[in-house]
């Protein structure tokens, strides 16, 4: 039964060691994505073309 509540133990420091690796990665901007931004620049015109476009066939589906 002691083996149990060591397991339980180590187990529990190795859950907190990762968990605190975790947070210091996340504080230091290990997870920062600053690829994405200079990419979505190049294609939000397109993505606000296809709506209006989309936008405009409904309002003259409307129409007639």
């Amino acid at each position: 039964m002691n083996i149990i509540y060591m397991l339980l133990v180590i187990s529990v420091i190795v859950a907190l060691v990762f968990f605190w690796a975790f947070i210091l990665s996340v504080r230091k901007g290990q997870y920062d994505d600053t690829y994405t931004p200079s990419v979505r620049m190049l294609f939000e015109d397109e993505i606000v073309k296809d709506k209006d476009t989309k936008k405009k066939q409904k309002t003259n589906e409307q129409l007639k």
